[in-house]
């Protein structure tokens, strides 16, 4: 990941000439980071690279007018959270149309079949039991296990407590737990 600094990142957006060459910076500094932070929500790679051309296509709207009250990385994961919540809302609606079935055992589904997908058995059972947490416990258990986010950033990008945020990690671990045989 390349190591430009946020603030430049931010100030180029905002000059008249840099505004372009600022938002590729952004986007090879946070590219990588945010589409696995998508990918783990979204499952599908292909729904994965949508969520994530959204994002930058509203950051660059958006961009210019940043007003650093949060940290950028803070902001597009907000965005790129929002971003990935969105298509599964929609995807949850047509899945819930008639002959539509469940969304999890989709996900489950386009997980098993995903070709970028390469893990073993005790894998892909974990990542089966992650699917069937509840979607704000799946999304929170994703940032700490895997992305090692704080606390207080995910507060910042989730909007919740950091209280809550603790509860639904620990509520995770447990479902997860259980469903894999552990006490």
């Amino acid at each position: 990941m390349p190591d430009w600094d946020d603030r430049e990142i931010i100030e180029g957006a905002k000059s008249p000439g840099k505004e372009e060459l600022s938002f590729n910076k952004l986007v090879l500094k946070y590219q990588e980071r945010l589409y696995w932070h998508i990918r783990k929500i979204v499952v599908s790679h292909e729904d994965a690279d949508d969520v994530l051309q959204n994002t930058f296509v509203k950051v660059w709207k958006s961009l210019p007018e940043f007003r650093s009250e949060s940290g950028l990385f803070t902001w597009l994961y907000r965005i790129a959270t929002n971003e990935a919540l969105t298509l599964l809302k929609q995807k949850k609606r047509r899945a819930f149309a008639p002959m539509g079935g469940d969304l999890e055992q989709k996900l489950s589904q386009q997980l098993q079949a995903d070709p970028w997908f390469d893990g073993d058995e005790a894998q892909l059972r974990f990542q089966e039991a992650i699917l069937k947490l509840p979607e704000k416990q799946r999304i929170v258990f994703n940032m700490k296990y895997f992305n090692e986010i704080k606390y207080e950033e995910m507060s910042e990008i989730l909007d919740t407590s950091v209280g809550a945020l603790k509860a639904s990690y620990h509520h995770a671990v447990k479902k997860i737990e259980t469903m894999l045989g552990g006490d």
